[in-house]
């Protein structure tokens, strides 16, 4: 049989799968894949941990033959975070707050197996199985967000965390709603621009940042892949920007989709445009005292203390109840570096409010606004410029420079003097 036409797949990717690879389920998870899964009891989507251990041995027998379902896979290396029934490795005992880390709900009236085979890393797959994964019907998502100072009671990695747990949330939601697809998870890449600066916080240049990941999606969209997502936990405009500009970039070049999702909500969750539907969410109304610190709050304080307390709450230094509000006015806001300031701890507005069911209601929230945006990119409806922030583009300010230059030379040549008679 003579093979497909030549197809540039770029990157060093197969350009032709195998025969008989190409869209079919067992060449991209089988039992190696299981077994490698189940010895490393590594979750494939949230809330998964040991399914492929406890999935792989009901191999489905042929209806004209009896055979009893052998055991299933051979016990794993117990690891620090095993689940439930494993041993977990020595460690220190935990503060009240930093109870076992919680599973998230798998969703619902979905066969695991089936979640199984329909989610992916991408770093655990191979080319060929990679290329065997339908173009039309996968969508990747990158994680973008960097490591950054987040006070002295949450960890450098919180908006890595958060953009992950986005990115594994709208995977989930993908796949529960669009039988057939799949989702590739790709490595969290931990960078990042307009972050406060100290120990331990790694920021790069906004056009830095851009460029990174034009390169990133410019790689999957040679390899013939049509849906490209960035999920990102960091709200510096700056950041949030470069996201956008390379997702608009890399679609224009390649003519595929390739949308920032999240840079439109952290604009909406600070600005208080969906604190009705928090309230629904939560059940009550915020009170006056919540409603005003909700508005203080910009960065390690009530909101992602409360969403580090929901998805690792052993990360959560003990000191958080205690920490007093820290407070700064729009003009502060301005300084850069201003939470580092003056004695300040690197955190804005009041993380001794933290709670991780106030986390819950506002990801619902949040979730449902991102899903508005994927389902829209995804079917065509909408543009990924839909999900752009009201943020200043890398190049404003070089051209604000320009302009201004070429005026100030038009007035100058306009007042110069006339030559005499």
């Amino acid at each position: 049989m003579d093979s497909p036409p030549h197809r540039d797949q770029g990157n060093q990717l197969r350009h032709h799968p195998s025969p008989r690879q190409r869209g079919r389920l067992p060449a991209l998870l089988g039992a190696r894949d299981l077994d490698r899964l189940a010895a490393r009891g590594r979750p494939v989507g949230a809330g998964l941990p040991d399914l492929a251990a406890r999935q792989r041995h009901p191999r489905v027998p042929l209806p004209a033959r009896h055979r009893t379902a052998p055991r299933p896979g051979a016990p794993r290396h117990p690891r620090a975070h095993a689940a439930p029934g494993g041993v977990a490795a020595p460690r220190r005992a935990a503060p009240a707050h930093r109870g076992a880390r919680p599973r998230q709900e798998r969703v619902p009236d979905r066969d695991e197996r089936i979640e199984l085979l329909s989610l992916h890393l991408l770093e655990e797959l191979s080319s060929p199985a990679l290329d065997a994964l339908p173009r039309e019907s996968t969508v990747v998502i990158l994680t973008a967000s960097p490591l950054e100072t987040h006070g002295p009671h949450l960890p450098l990695g919180v908006d890595a965390y958060t953009g992950r747990y986005f990115a594994q949330a709208i995977a989930e939601r993908i796949i529960s709603e669009r039988p057939g697809w799949h989702v590739v998870l790709a490595p969290t890449l931990h960078l990042g621009a307009f972050a406060f600066e100290t120990v331990g916080t790694v920021t790069m240049r906004q056009r830095v940042v851009r460029d990174l990941l034009v390169d990133y999606g410019s790689a999957l969209a040679r390899a013939g892949f049509r849906h490209i997502l960035i999920s990102n936990g960091h709200g510096g405009p700056g950041h949030l920007v470069a996201l956008e500009e390379a997702s608009a970039i890399v679609s224009s070049r390649y003519r595929v989709t390739m949308a920032s999702v999240t840079g439109y909500l952290a604009w909406g969750l600070f600005s208080g445009r969906y604190t009705p539907k928090f309230e629904a969410a939560l059940g009550r109304p915020l009170t006056a005292e919540e409603r005003k610190a909700f508005s203080e709050d910009a960065h390690a304080g009530w909101w992602e203390t409360s969403i580090m307390l929901l998805i690792r709450p052993d990360l959560v230094g003990d000191g958080w109840r205690d920490l007093p509000p820290a407070r700064y006015s729009m003009g502060k806001r301005l300084i850069p570096n201003y939470p580092l300031r003056d004695g300040g701890q690197g955190y804005v507005g009041h993380p001794a409010l933290a709670d991780p069911e106030f986390a819950k209601a506002t990801m619902t929230v949040l979730m449902d606004e991102a899903m508005t945006l994927v389902r829209g990119v995804l079917d065509g409806h909408l543009k990924p410029s839909r999900g752009r922030s009201p943020f200043f583009r890398t190049n404003f300010w070089p051209a604000v420079a320009g302009i201004g230059a070429l005026t100030l030379a038009w007035v100058l040549a306009k007042k110069k003097p006339q030559g005499g008679a």
